[in-house]
């Protein structure tokens, strides 16, 4: 079972994005994310959090908050389960990432960044304040075939 984590800070309605163009044959190639990761064994979800925002940031959390769960399926493989947070509150000094470049980017310009199509799902209910939130992703290739909230189907902007 994949577990892992994924975090967008925020600051001045921005938030830190990772621009993927660092490591080869990643998934998220030249995609813009969080920060986050695997789960190393015996972590919670808040240690691989803390754990991965440290390692990727330099930052030390001090004010996060679980918003969701999101199962990935990609191509029929194994399901990726992702604990999605927003943090507000950090300290210290940010370091160079090793898998891509960090950029504070203003929320109002995050819908023009090259995203997985399911991100801009997730986004929209982090902007709307949802109350937790179920959301499950299929994706064939790049194209998300399937979104489900909660339970129940989604209308994708496009014929799946």
């Amino acid at each position: 079972m994949k577990l892992t984590t994924l975090c967008y800070l925020e600051q001045d309605e921005r938030y830190l994005m990772l621009h993927r163009i660092s490591k080869k044959n990643d998934e998220n190639k030249d995609k813009w994310i969080g920060i986050g990761g695997k789960f190393e064994k015996g972590e919670s979800p808040e240690d691989c959090l803390l754990r991965e925002a440290r390692e990727e940031t330099g930052y030390r959390l001090t004010d996060y908050r679980l918003r969701g769960i999101v199962t990935f399926v990609l191509n029929d493989e194994e399901a990726e389960y992702m604990f999605l947070y927003t943090a507000c509150g950090f300290e210290g000094d940010p370091v160079l990432c090793d898998e891509g470049t960090l950029e504070w980017i203003p929320k109002r310009e995050i819908g023009r960044l090259n995203l997985w199509e399911g991100d801009r799902i997730f986004f929209r209910l982090l902007e709307e304040e949802a109350p937790f939130f179920s959301l499950k992703l299929c994706y064939r290739g790049d194209r998300l075939i399937q979104a489900v909230l909660d339970g129940t189907p989604m209308e994708l902007p496009y014929d799946a």
